[in-house]
């Protein structure tokens, strides 16, 4: 099976068995998607969405949450993992947004790289999931899926190196939704310790379906 036989059967079954795959995090608009996913780093999007209704509720643009003290913000995002971290982050991020950007979030990759707390993965997520503009975010969940099918190789060490490969081979158009097959499928299928391979629908094309851990 040649790489590209390899894609176009993953990308197919996922076209027929998950037309609709979507971020799990709650939000109305592009500020409160970049605050969830800032949350989001080495936390589970179901504690995210607890501490966020009262966050955003307090602080519903990033001229409140510029006007706020970092130990506010903290206050209700301290269940959550690194609250000291990102509740800095969300401050200095809120005060920039203010200062640089008339408090509207950015629709540029390289202008949302610039905000505090902001890599290349949450920047990603942001331009897919708000404006619907293509890009690639690799999680921890794309990254370990995207090896386990072989859509990448050894070599492919990093996030960047594996968002390039999928990149070339899935359709532009695709790229969002593509991040959410394969993020949802290691969430809930492919798992880390634990991979469902008995009832993977994807376990035909996989190398890797015999595996028990990671």
């Amino acid at each position: 099976m040649t790489i590209q036989e390899r894609y176009d059967k993953v990308l197919e079954w996922f076209r027929g068995n998950m037309p609709i795959a979507q971020s799990e995090l709650n939000y109305s608009n592009p500020f409160e998607l970049l605050v969830a996913v800032v949350l989001s780093a080495q936390c589970t999007d179901k504690r995210v969405n607890m501490v966020t209704p009262a966050l955003f509720k307090a602080y519903p643009t990033a001229k409140e949450m510029a006007k706020a003290s970092q130990h506010a913000i903290y206050e209700y995002i301290k269940s959550i993992s690194y609250p000291n971290n990102k509740a800095a982050h969300l401050h200095r991020l809120a005060q920039k947004l203010q200062q640089d950007f008339e408090g509207q979030v950015p629709s540029d990759m390289q202008l949302l790289q610039k905000l505090p707390g902001v890599g290349r993965k949450t920047a990603s997520v942001v331009m897919a999931v708000a404006f619907d503009k293509p890009a690639m975010p690799v999680d921890t969940h794309v990254f370990r899926v995207a090896h386990r099918l072989h859509l990448v190789g050894k070599s492919a060490t990093t996030p960047l190196a594996v968002e390039k490969k999928l990149t070339r081979y899935i359709p532009k158009a695709e790229w969002g939704v593509a991040h959410h097959w394969l993020l949802l499928h290691g969430r809930y299928v492919c798992t880390a310790r634990h991979p469902q391979c008995g009832s993977c629908g994807l376990s035909e094309v996989c190398p890797s379906k015999t595996i028990e851990t990671t």
